[in-house]
């Protein structure tokens, strides 16, 4: 691993070498990567939401086993056991909980009584202020150009925003994958990048070889926002099971979708009870609809398939725009490295043209 050459307030935060975070994807994220990208001075962030709460507890101690440096937890704010999954990352001593969705105040104080940086992910500059006044201690926006759930707006209209509405450290995702999007991510004031379709296509990556190099294939325009699969906005590959859901009605897609929610209170051990008061967080929060519920459960079952199975034909693949530019597998050691010694000579370069 290269040593520290970029210093920022996320670097000095959270106490990672690189101003670099692998973000947390289901059934991505899991140790193999997380500790990689940790060991390679990045912060990696292990996705639980994917995870029942003795799956997140044993990731965690595996993750542990492999690294000694700061990594992180992704967690869903509208789970029923969301405050035992924190209590579980205080037990640990994980320094990062990030959040798909704003934590209630008294749970971004509890975590922080306890010293770990929460990171909630915002879509808008209204939603990081009021984070920021809740106590979070650094954001992440995520731009169009992202993928899995994402908004319309790009990045380079978004980030401006976010940044002028609060002081804490900001994290730029969506569309990066290089020194030089590090370093105008820098200069537009952030304090680092996130990265997920990136650390998908390396070789720490737990997704199947022939799912990698599906990704390695597509252009530019081989991605989707589709909201057919879970009711939301989804960024994806164009894959032909992409393509017949959205020429598919709402009444055909029934059944597979009911059959799906069987399969996922399977896998997740929940019970009716359990997925019903998910189901009503969900709603409270981000304001779904019935239909869009009933929806919900197709996202972790149809990403599973196809990233864990390698199962194209019945899953579906989440992705970034940036997928179209990708062409390699490094390491994430290799990776971290290339992306912070060309952001820092970007830098340099770009420091002569002042007079």
């Amino acid at each position: 691993m290269i040593g520290q050459q970029l210093r920022t307030p996320f670097t000095d935060l959270v106490g990672v070498p690189h101003p670099v975070v692998q973000t947390g994807m289901g059934w991505v994220s899991g140790p193999r990567l997380v500790s990689g990208t940790a060991n390679a001075g990045g912060l990696g962030i292990l996705a639980s939401a994917t995870m029942t709460f003795a799956e997140l507890e044993k990731a965690i101690v595996e993750t542990k086993g492999r690294t000694d440096k700061p990594f992180g937890v992704n967690l869903r704010a509208d789970a029923g056991d969301a405050a035992d999954r924190c209590q579980l990352l205080i037990d640990h001593g994980v320094k990062v909980a990030s959040f798909a969705l704003a934590p209630k105040p008294e749970l971004i104080a509890k975590l922080k009584e306890h010293d770990i940086v929460v990171m909630p992910s915002i879509g808008a500059a209204k939603h990081a202020k009021k984070v920021a006044s809740w106590g979070a201690d650094a954001v992440m926006v995520q731009g169009g150009e992202g993928g899995g759930h994402t908004g319309p707006i790009p990045t380079t209209l978004l980030l401006p925003t976010v940044l002028d509405a609060v002081d804490i450290p900001v994290i730029a995702a969506g569309g990066f994958f290089d020194g030089r999007g590090l370093a105008a991510a820098l200069s537009y004031g952030a304090a680092g990048v996130g990265m997920g379709t990136r650390f998908l296509l390396t070789q720490d990556s737990a997704v199947p070889d022939a799912v990698k190099q599906l990704y390695l294939e597509r252009g530019l325009t081989d991605t989707v926002v589709t909201a057919k699969v879970d009711g939301m906005p989804h960024r994806m590959l164009r894959t032909e099971l992409v393509e017949s859901l959205e020429e598919t009605s709402a009444v055909r897609r029934l059944g597979p979708t009911a059959r799906r929610t069987l399969e996922f209170k399977r896998s997740s051990g929940m019970s009716w009870t359990a997925l019903l008061k998910d189901g009503r967080a969900m709603k409270k929060a981000q304001g779904r609809t019935l239909g869009q519920m009933a929806l919900a459960a197709n996202t972790p079952t149809m990403l599973r398939a196809g990233l864990v199975e390698g199962d194209t034909s019945a899953g579906v693949l989440a992705s970034g725009q940036v997928v179209g530019v990708i062409d390699d597998l490094p390491t994430c050691e290799e990776l971290i490295d290339r992306i912070v010694v060309q952001a820092a000579a970007e830098l340099k370069r770009a420091s002569s043209y002042v007079v």
